[in-house]
């Protein structure tokens, strides 16, 4: 038989040919530069991943913004917070305009750094040089002394958890003008030098008053900077009372461990608050999280609060869109999908994993839309789901599946074989595929081809959870490749299906307002 990658159908002829190589060392296709650092910010946390460190992301990252302008870079930057919900990137790209373009970086500064976590990681960025600058500089300076002047004595004092650098580091470096005789007082207070213990903000005074005497009244403060204290189940109970929702989210266990549960009313008032639509939005809670969450849970937290879990991914989940007719999802279950989503850093590495992040996107799909699951490794791996079972119990048969080679056209290579229907299909990768390897055009693009032969009005998207410059498809009228792991995905999804083009991603990051 001739060799098939020299004598290919026309069709596969009129495919680009393939310009770059992955990971893998498997050929593929390269994003353009603004493309590509659109992948990186809504899915990079600057952490070591399956096939990048820490280091080669920030290399990658610094060496695209050097290639686009900085209009583009400010309005990722955006999107990448205000959209995506991610820190690390924005923050670092906000510190690279400083250098690039000062009066940019001034006009997303505070959309961007919009809490104490993003200010101090703006100024740890600033000060290691990685951007061009050791020191913060005149510029720098006032961003961040406009950071506090924004802020009132309770959310300076509230934001002072975390170290490396410190709240108190950032005082010291930026020097804010305290305005008020209270924040004069604060700022004392917080560096460490002498103050009038008398012009305190109240809260300050609170939570020195339960230092001394734990049998005040427990103040309204983040809960860590109580944990250091001898701390009883009244007390528990009063920091389950002010907590947060992604607090009352993280600590489940703990509340349960020191008898939270145990007192009259606070099951109920725990339940409400994780079922409530307006604090699950405001806590720009990521689907996954939920998902982590219920997972995590032992049989100590009362089941109606496991309950409100689930409904809490409902809403959180309201994004998913119902598109009209079949729906294929692919979710990669291949070994490389056993990482962390966010990357390993010692001491903060997520426990979450990317096929963690792919079942319940697939599962998403799953119980909205007319839709089949076709989880992929080597070869499409056979599992039987319900449409009618809740995302959780869905996701957690996707994610308890895996291992072995990447091949990403699988899944469309046994559409192809069953002359299969439809109208969307979605994968859910980190596009290292290696196994299909060979011919001028990737595996994946040649079964694409294939399945548009009986599908002509159908639309391919490929959704990236691992920073990537490249994918195993190109972007075109009918394809769309978008990374990220937060509901804004599902819009996405949403919008290119009804009338998106080819550089859609790209473009909803253009129109972002500035």
């Amino acid at each position: 038989m001739a060799n098939k990658s020299l004598f290919q159908t026309l069709a596969g002829k009129l495919l680009r040919k393939t310009d770059a190589i992955n990971s893998e060392r498997a050929p593929a296709y390269a994003f353009d530069s603004r493309h590509a650092l659109a992948q990186y910010a809504a899915t990079g946390c600057l952490n070591a991943t399956y096939y990048a460190s820490a280091e080669m992301q920030l290399d990658t990252v610094l060496g695209l913004c050097d290639q686009v302008p900085a209009e583009f870079i400010a309005k990722t930057a955006l999107y990448a917070r205000e959209r995506g919900f991610m820190k690390d990137l924005p923050a670092l790209l906000c510190s690279y305009l400083t250098v690039k373009d000062s009066v940019l970086c001034d006009r997303v500064f505070d959309r961007v750094i919009d809490d104490g976590k993003m200010l101090r990681n703006f100024v740890q960025m600033i000060r290691s040089g990685a951007v061009g600058r050791k020191s913060l500089g005149s510029m720098p300076k006032r961003l961040v002394r406009r950071w506090f002047e924004h802020r009132d004595d309770g959310q300076v004092f509230r934001a002072t958890v975390g170290q490396d650098p410190s709240m108190a580091d950032v005082i010291k470096l930026a020097h804010p003008r305290p305005a008020t005789a209270s924040r004069t007082a604060l700022y004392g207070y917080l560096i460490g030098r002498a103050h009038d213990a008398a012009q305190l903000p109240g809260i300050v005074r609170e939570f020195e008053a339960y230092k001394a005497n734990s049998r005040n009244e427990v103040p309204d403060v983040p809960f860590q900077m109580l944990t250091a204290l001898e701390l009883g189940q009244n007390e528990w109970v009063a920091i389950a009372r002010h907590a947060s929702w992604q607090q009352t989210r993280m600590n489940l266990n703990t509340f349960a461990r020191h008898g939270v549960f145990e007192k009259k009313g606070m099951t109920e008032l725990i339940v409400a608050r994780l079922r409530d639509a307006n604090a699950i939005k405001g806590a720009r809670v990521l689907p996954y999280q939920l998902m982590m969450a219920y997972l995590a849970v032992d049989s100590a937290v009362p089941s109606t609060v496991q309950d409100a879990l689930q409904d809490a991914m409902e809403i959180a989940l309201e994004n998913v869109p119902r598109l009209a007719g079949k729906v294929y999802v692919c979710p990669d279950v291949s070994g490389s999908m056993s990482s962390s989503a966010t990357g390993f850093r010692k001491g903060a590495t997520s426990q979450v994993r990317c096929i963690d992040v792919a079942a319940l996107v697939a599962a998403a799909m799953l119980r909205k839309n007319e839709a089949e699951v076709l989880p992929f490794e080597q070869e499409v791996v056979s599992l039987k789901l319900n449409s009618r079972d809740s995302v959780m119990t869905n996701a957690s048969k996707l994610a308890s599946i895996g291992g072995g080679g990447t091949n990403c056209s699988a899944p469309l290579a046994e559409l192809n074989r069953r002359r299969a229907r439809g109208e969307l299909v979605v994968y859910v990768s980190d596009n290292e595929s290696w196994v299909d390897a060979g011919g001028r055009n990737t595996a994946m693009m040649a079964e694409w081809a294939e399945f548009k032969r009986r599908n002509q009005a159908a639309k391919l998207v490929c959704i990236d959870i691992q920073p990537n410059r490249t994918s195993q498809v190109y972007d075109r009228e009918d394809i769309l490749n978008v990374g990220g792991f937060s509901d804004s995905v599902f819009e996405l999804i949403a919008s290119f299906a009804s009338n998106g083009d080819a550089q859609h991603w790209v473009d909803v990051i253009e129109k972002v307002a500035i």
